[in-house]
């Protein structure tokens, strides 16, 4: 798949001439462990990944992959992130459990809150506050000025401003099959590609909400977005256009479907403006296939 020049590459020009000594005396010595993908994303962008000792299982980007998985699916593993000796450990709303975090807490290693993002525009400013956090400001000023023309940039294109695209939540082994609306995460991500997200397009009005006929149908995407994982819990798109509504859909009629990683598509990190603008280029392609 073709890919456009994006921030993360322009992250690693602005960091590669950055030697140990240019890292901030607040970070140095630090032993960070990151516990979401986007964090583990900045950190590696702003050029203090020599300082992460472990990561958390979305965080795969392939400067970390050799770190030890401090979580077991969602959990701290509190053992094992204890045994690594962190000194700084970087969280969102979402990491957990309480109780693990109380835990860590209590042996005295100083824990760094970073709001969620879901969208875009969010992607920015989490980044300077993890800059904050590690003394990076300027890095981060650089790295954010690149992120937001590479956006910019990919924005400017309208020409899929007439095409639907649903976000489809699937962990087909626990039955739970939602689609994407307002507030979901890849909503933004649509948008930014240039397409409508269907989900919000017919009036949605939660993030996710259970996929029937009746909502597939309204939706009438004309192609559908899903994690990696979540079309192979289902068996493939075999399988996704067995599920309520979807074969009734344009998308389902032309089978245009297009994947993207778990821990990418939900990151919004210094990646995700690659990602939009891979997912613009996928969803142009299917657009090509015509419904029966």
């Amino acid at each position: 798949m073709k890919r456009l020049v994006s921030s993360i590459v322009i992250a690693a020009a602005l960091t590669a001439g950055c030697s140990s000594s240019d890292t901030s005396r607040e970070t140095s010595g630090e032993r960070i462990v990151t516990l979401t993908a986007g964090l583990t994303e900045a950190v590696f962008a702003l050029g203090a990944g020599d300082m992460v000792v472990a990561r958390d299982i979305s965080s795969t980007i392939t400067e970390a992959e050799s770190l030890p998985i401090v979580t077991t699916a969602h959990d701290i593993n509190v053992e094992a992130l204890l045994a690594v000796r962190p000194t700084l450990i970087l969280i969102d709303e979402d990491t957990g459990p309480e109780t693990a975090l109380d835990q860590i807490e209590a042996t005295g290693v100083r824990i760094e809150l970073v709001d969620n993002a879901t969208t875009v525009d969010e992607i920015v400013p989490r980044l300077e506050r993890v800059a904050e956090i590690l003394g990076l400001e300027d890095r981060a000023a650089r790295l954010g000025e690149a992120i937001s023309a590479d956006l910019a940039r990919i924005r400017s294109d309208d020409s899929l401003a007439d095409v639907r695209v649903a976000f489809l939540y699937l962990r087909g082994p626990a039955g739970v099959y939602l689609i994407g609306g307002p507030g979901s995460g890849p909503d933004s991500i649509i948008a930014a590609a240039g397409a409508a997200d269907a989900g919000s397009a017919v009036g949605l009005d939660l993030a996710f909400t259970p996929l029937t006929p009746e909502a597939m149908v309204e939706a009438a995407p004309d192609v559908l977005l899903v994690t990696t994982t979540g079309l192979d819990s289902v068996n493939g798109i075999s399988g996704l256009v067995e599920l309520a509504g979807v074969a009734q859909t344009p998308a389902g009629k032309a089978r245009r479907v297009i994947t993207a990683e778990d821990g990418l598509l939900f990151s919004f990190g210094p990646r995700t403006p690659s990602l939009i603008e891979s997912l613009r280029q996928e969803i142009a392609a299917e657009m090509e296939k015509a419904v029966p």
